[in-house]
């Protein structure tokens, strides 16, 4: 059977506990010997007031201090023999708060003010005894409250300094986990790639000096080769230090665009909808198909001009690229891993990439990415 967890919301239990103290303090104070009239009326004003002043002691620990400090000597000096719960509440929570000098010096202060209303409010032997005895045991409650509250400070503090420590061990052990892997990346893979892209272009190289033509498979294959040579370096500077500049995304697009502009392409970017932040995924992903997308315009579709689309809708974003080459001289997805790693991208977020030739001429890839589950 599952084990339901409701957690109360923390003004919602001050307010309980500040109510609690009021009814506590009114309910002492008018069944014990009070004066009757106007000063009556003013003491049981004043201890409702140092009671529901606790709902703030979160927020306000020293006001509420003071608060509840006034309202004790007021509700001693009208002729209420009640003791200041309000107050060792909010030296609880001042002490919790890291106010321990504060909350001293108050309650020494508030001990001497409530002795001097005391002695100034009635006189007597009888009296007196009764004023020793009370001093007592405020200043026992006094200590129990500032010990209470010392308590869970330095509980809370221990927590916190574990919870850092727990956290600075599992970052320690993610990065011995990646240097791990880019080890076991570089002994292994690196090598295996390069062999294949030397052999690659050694193959095509022979072919050319030979005059033969080069089969599609080869120059695939060499293409490839390339690719996953540049994203495995990457991938490893990326792996072996974790201050690295962060992946491209949806911010570096312009540049991109730029780039490619400056090599001959003309390309344009336009940018629809309102531009809102985007998970990290997503602005990556975005980069890399518009990345992908120009430069097999720029290699493959003798193009002469390209246009990237950014369309920001609720939930969602499209991206699109167009150019005005000759769209059956781009790679067929299958082979090539460029429109299949865009495809798997843009699958593994969730959304889909359509790829084909226009009807005025040229090729479009088109990608929808959602922006709401994506991380």
């Amino acid at each position: 059977m599952d084990t339901w967890r409701f957690a109360v919301p923390a003004g919602v239990t001050d307010w309980a506990i500040a109510l609690g103290v009021a009814a506590l303090l009114l309910g002492t104070g008018l069944f014990g010997p009070h004066p009757a009239g106007g000063r009556g009326v003013l003491g049981c004003a004043l201890l409702a007031a140092g009671g529901l002043a606790l709902a703030a002691r979160r927020r306000a620990p020293l006001v509420v201090l003071a608060v509840t400090g006034l309202s004790a000597v007021g509700c001693l000096g009208a002729g209420f023999q009640v003791l200041a719960v309000s107050y060792l509440v909010a030296v609880y929570g001042a002490v919790r708060a890291g106010h321990r000098r504060v909350a001293l010096a108050a309650s020494i202060g508030l001990l001497a003010a409530l002795h001097l209303t005391a002695l100034i409010s009635g006189g007597g032997s009888a009296r007196d005894m009764v004023t020793q005895a009370r001093s007592t045991l405020e200043i026992a409650w006094l200590i129990a409250a500032f010990a209470a509250g010392e308590a869970v400070r330095q509980a809370e503090r221990r927590a916190d300094e574990a919870e850092l420590t727990r956290e600075e061990t599992a970052r320690r052990r993610a990065d011995e986990e990646r240097l791990r892997i880019a080890r076991e990346l570089h002994d292994s893979l690196t090598h295996q790639i390069s062999v294949v892209k030397v052999q690659s272009e050694v193959a095509v190289h022979v072919a050319r000096r030979r005059g033969e033509q080069v089969p599609e498979a080869l120059l695939a294959i060499q293409e490839a080769g390339r690719e996953a040579s540049r994203e495995l370096r990457a991938t490893l500077e990326a792996l072996r230090d974790d201050d690295t500049a962060p992946p491209p995304g949806l911010d570096h697009i312009p540049d991109l665009v730029k780039r490619f502009r400056t090599s001959g392409l003309e390309t344009t970017l336009t940018i629809e909808g309102q531009p809102h932040a985007v998970p990290a995924a997503v602005g990556r992903t975005a980069y890399r198909i518009v990345q992908e997308s120009l430069t097999n315009v720029a290699r493959h579709a003798a193009a002469t001009a390209a246009s990237v689309l950014l369309d920001y809708r609720p939930g969602a974003l499209t991206i699109r690229v167009d150019d005005n080459g000759k769209a059956t001289s781009h790679p067929a997805p299958t082979p090539g891993l460029g429109l299949l790693g865009m495809r798997e991208r843009a699958t593994a977020l969730g959304g889909r990439l359509r790829t084909g030739p226009r009807s005025t001429g040229g090729f479009t890839v088109q990608a929808e990415l959602p922006t709401n589950g994506a991380s």
